[in-house]
């Protein structure tokens, strides 16, 4: 699948998959200079690019792992999705869990994107839904095999 991209930025760095089984790609921060996220601390970084996601499909934007488990650093809000009618340029919101600082680097990697297809809905409202064998809710099933 091709997908269109355009740098929205001098110096943007294309996002790229870093091994053969890759699922996700990485966004790099298209910032000049070191950025000091501080412990708690919520911050908005560019990442330089616009993309034209084809229509049925949205590019997901995921927290890197390797950034929440060495450092606390992840994405504020969980993941992001980009639409198909988007074209400006994407931000990803970086919160530091840590307790220490945690610089931003410019080009560092900072989160990464899977393409999805999705199917559109239509809403069938009725006055009941089916019954299934699950009993309960939230953690109902509890936390052990």
């Amino acid at each position: 699948m091709k997908i269109k991209i355009k740098r929205m930025r001098e110096g943007a760095i294309l996002p790229k998959y870093q091994t053969a089984g890759a699922a996700g790609f990485d966004f790099h921060a298209c910032v000049d200079e070191p950025v000091t996220l501080k412990p708690g601390e919520i911050k908005n970084f560019p990442v330089g690019v616009g993309v034209e996601i084809p229509d049925g499909y949205e590019l997901q934007v995921r927290p890197r792992s390797g950034l929440a488990f060495k450092n606390q650093v992840t994405m504020l809000n969980g993941i992001g999705t980009i639409d198909s009618d988007y074209r400006g340029e994407m931000h990803v919101s970086l919160i530091n869990f840590g307790k220490e600082d945690f610089v931003v680097e410019p080009g560092m990697r900072i989160a990464q994107g899977v393409i999805n297809k999705f199917e559109k809905i239509e809403w069938d409202e009725v006055e009941e839904l089916s019954e299934t064998k699950r009993k309960g809710g939230f953690g109902s099933t509890g936390l052990k095999a």
